[in-house]
């Protein structure tokens, strides 16, 4: 390239981040009442802050719900589409909901609100367009509008992505200031070499063993979902006369039925359950089921020893080691 090629290169990089810098200026000047409401909001959750958007939109959550979580608020990324598919049984009443767009008309975004909405699960949506369908749908809108896009043509979410992130980190760090998240917490979701041992060990030294939420094969269903319900792991096995695995029913597989309404409580488990599942040992390494727990984006797995037999429940958070994280006593003060 010649010089004249690498000086226009910069020279676009400069307006580029130019563009960028006027966005965030106008949403800065911009911020009003609903940035505290939200705040107010978020810092009374009682549940899990949960954010969902699609596309650009999507990945900017999934780096929120990431902030939050490793600064004190528990957060995670549900995506609209698997939300629409099962994964929306996740969502609870006390939990609260960040949705992002910038049109604020995307339409799995939009379809999945309403439910979300029957479960009286609070919504706040950071978009450019206050009066959307998104912003209807809302409890709190933060307007997220920038002049324009630092892309030539105007198209590729460039400062509006830049916009909804920044806003983001605005929110997860006044969360850090009302929760008064010091260093020593921050050390505390942030373990590092602790986290490598742990993914060491064995599964029998993490696994769940006491009230393992399992019922004969042959329960009715309705037995099996006091069983789910009371474990609170979100699955259930299902096992044979010799206490062998012969399948599972889960959150999802319920959500499902019911949405098909295909439910039906006299129905026998093993009607319905999932068989031949997917099932750790206990000498497995932590390791080993954290990648198949990654690898099948699933959270809970039975433990079978060598004749297929229960041993036990390993939940993420168990091979995570949050069980043992705390929050600071004045979360909320």
């Amino acid at each position: 390239m010649t010089d004249k090629q690498l000086s226009d290169f910069i020279k676009r990089g400069r307006e580029v981040l130019a563009i960028e810098e006027q966005g965030l200026a106008a949403i800065r000047k911009n911020l009003d009442l609903n940035f505290a409401k939200a705040v107010e909001m978020l810092a009374a959750c009682k549940g899990r802050v949960i954010i969902t958007g699609l596309g650009k939109s999507g990945l900017v959550g999934r780096k929120i719900a990431a902030t939050m979580s490793s600064t004190g608020t528990p957060s995670f990324f549900l995506h609209p589409v698997e939300g629409a598919h099962g994964d929306l049984g996740m969502v609870r009443p006390d939990d609260v909901v960040i949705a992002i767009s910038n049109s604020g008309e995307t339409d799995e975004l939009n379809s999945l609100l309403p439910a979300i909405r029957s479960f009286e699960t609070k919504i706040i949506s950071i978009t450019s367009n206050s009066n959307s369908t998104m912003g209807y749908l809302s409890d709190v809108v933060i307007e997220s509008k920038v002049p324009c896009e630092a892309c030539s043509h105007g198209l590729a979410p460039t400062s509006s992505t830049t916009a909804a992130l920044a806003l983001g980190d605005a929110l997860a760090v006044c969360l850090m200031d009302h929760k008064d998240f010091n260093s020593i917490d921050f050390k505390k979701f942030h373990p590092g070499g602790t986290l490598g041992r742990r993914l060491t060990l064995c599964i029998s030294e993490l696994m769940h063993t006491d009230n393992v939420p399992s019922a004969p094969d042959n329960s009715s269903l309705s037995e099996a979902l006091s069983i789910l319900d009371e474990g609170k792991l979100g699955l259930v096995a299902l096992t044979s006369q010799e206490n062998k695995l012969s399948g599972v029913i889960t959150d999802g597989d319920i959500r499902r039925l019911v949405c098909s309404g295909k439910l039906n409580p006299t129905d026998q488990a093993f009607e319905v359950m999932a068989k031949n599942p997917l099932r750790v040992t206990p000498d497995m390494s932590a390791a080993q089921a954290l990648d198949l727990m990654e690898a099948k984006e699933i959270t809970v797995l039975p433990v079978v020893d060598e004749e297929g037999k229960i041993s036990g429940m390993i939940h993420l958070h168990d091979l995570l080691g949050k069980g043992r994280l705390k929050f600071a006593e004045n979360t909320r003060g």
